[in-house]
């Protein structure tokens, strides 16, 4: 996308988007905005004829033909806008652009600034917010035949230097990017995304950013004894893959931090059969992957002084005569072996053999991702994502980060009770589904049994993953949930590094 900077006397574009809030008059600069586009605008103020409520969006033609509209956007009161509330309000931009089909427009920065909020952030959130709020879902209905519209360039307005808001511009249009790529992975049927194609992807995404990558194959997997991720695979006929990606800017390969995501592709609960309405939707049983893939992306473009690996466990969980069964026992890459009780407890099981790989490729601390259980949006709903954790300051850590980009984390306990529960079994090390109460926590804490000391952050993303409506930040379908927060930790931590 392209950036250019001009002026309010000399705009040129589609669309003019500008700030309005309570007194509005008071802003700098507002003078010159009347002159150049009419000092009706403040009689039309004063009149509500332009709403100044907070995401309220009004319309209205110019005179001049090269701002034929202005988008005024209500900031409501500008002292106590947050930065989620500017995002939220620029996604219904985004969507309204969308709307309009159009490939360029320009931004007023300034109109939007606050005495909390910077231009710079501005910048970046203006982006982010709109990138993911003009995103639409793909579909394959043949027949519309309208061809899509992409944006292609912005114009923004500030009296800041120009390098730094067109490198917030870029930055926000990174983010809002990555988090639309996962959202298309998970929309994706599970007849077009199969666990070799998301291998392909991620390829793609490896060779577009130099990174190391490594694609296990079956029988690869079968050589190194992944006996857990093969039990799952055993009743697909689509081979599974384990994936591996390493971005390494510094020398030597050390405080690495691993993002490890589930990837299954197609999840009919196997034996443990789904049921007519809950089977619908487990084409998005791979969001924790298409978080991992999108948080790197990211981090492809930026290119922090960190150490990062991604693995990804893929294959689907279906049935058929060779298919895994409740009561079987299956011996993992860690060497323990595990009881089968519920096959559609199976992402814990692929997750358990990629956090021991993350392990031996030298993860320094590990984070997983996982639309894990049901039982996770039974305590906390659709709008927050389950965590936990082995190591306090770690969470804290990467806390922070959520609350930037204010992707709410809740953490659950896990007590030694717990851990119990999961070791409880007659003929094995584990089972893998101790009851339905507790369901979120017995999950990741099944994956605690194979992290050991190494610090850990489990992240139950199984509400959060996939809105069941539209909202001011996308339409109906994935969210792309913790890409923003996993790459914004990297970056802090550098962020961190330099400092001390």
């Amino acid at each position: 996308m392209q950036f250019t900077q001009q002026t309010l006397e000399n705009v040129t574009a589609d669309l003019l988007i500008v700030g309005v809030s309570e007194h509005q008059t008071n802003l700098s600069e507002w003078n010159t905005f009347t002159e150049v586009f009419g000092e009706q605008t403040n009689t039309w103020l004063k009149s509500d004829d332009i709403a100044v409520g907070l995401k309220k969006r009004t319309k209205l033609p110019t005179t001049l033909t090269r701002v034929p509209r202005i988008l005024y956007v209500g900031l409501g009161n500008r002292k106590h806008l947050t930065p989620e509330e500017l995002r939220q309000a620029f996604g219904l931009v985004g969507k309204e652009i969308q709307q309009l089909r159009l490939s360029n427009f320009a931004i007023w920065i300034d109109s939007f600034v606050t005495d909390d909020i910077t231009t710079e952030d501005v910048a970046s959130i203006a982006m982010e917010g709109i990138v993911m709020g003009h995103y639409k879902m793909d579909h394959y209905r043949t027949s519309e035949n309208i061809p899509a519209i992409y944006l292609e360039e912005v114009k923004f307005i500030s009296h800041a230097e120009d390098i730094v808001i067109r490198a917030a511009l870029e930055v926000g249009e990174i983010y809002g990017q990555a988090v639309n790529e996962a959202r298309r992975l998970v929309n994706l049927p599970g007849n077009i995304l199969t666990a070799p194609l998301l291998a392909d992807y991620a390829k793609g995404i490896a060779a577009t950013y130099d990174f190391e990558i490594e694609i296990l194959t079956k029988t690869e997997l079968e050589e190194l004894g992944m006996g857990a991720i093969l039990a799952v695979n055993k009743g697909s006929q689509e081979e599974p893959r384990l994936i591996t990606m390493k971005y390494q800017p510094r020398e030597e390969w050390t405080n690495v931090t691993a993002f490890v995501g589930k990837g299954v592709t197609f999840d009919t609960g196997g034996y443990s059969l789904k049921t007519k309405t809950g089977i619908v939707g487990m084409k998005g049983d791979m969001g924790g992957a298409a978080a991992v893939l999108g948080a790197m992306r990211i981090i492809g473009e930026l290119r922090p002084n960190h150490n990062v690996m991604a693995i990804i466990g893929a294959t689907d969980n279906m049935i058929s005569g060779s298919a895994f069964k409740p009561d079987d026992v299956i011996t993992t890459y860690s060497g323990k072996t595990v009881e089968i009780l519920n096959t559609d407890a199976e992402g814990r099981l692929v997750l358990a053999d990629a956090v021991a790989y993350a392990k031996q490729q030298g993860a320094s601390s590990i984070i997983d991702l996982a639309t894990l259980t049901g039982g996770v949006i039974t305590a906390l709903g659709y709008d927050k994502t389950g965590a936990l954790t082995n190591d306090e300051a770690f969470y804290q850590e990467f806390l922070a980060a959520t609350e930037e980009t204010n992707e709410f984390t809740w953490l659950m306990p896990l007590t030694k009770n717990d851990l119990q529960r999961v070791r409880k079994s007659d003929i094995a090390d584990l089972n893998n589904s101790p009851g339905g109460d507790g369901h979120m926590i017995f999950g990741g804490g099944f994956i605690r049994e194979f992290v050991g000391d190494t610090p850990w952050i489990h992240l139950d993303i199984a509400g959060t993953s996939d809105a069941n409506a539209a909202h001011d930040l996308g339409p109906k379908g994935g969210t792309g949930v913790m890409v923003r927060s996993l790459a914004t930790y990297i970056m802090r931590q550098t962020e961190q590094e330099i400092d001390i």
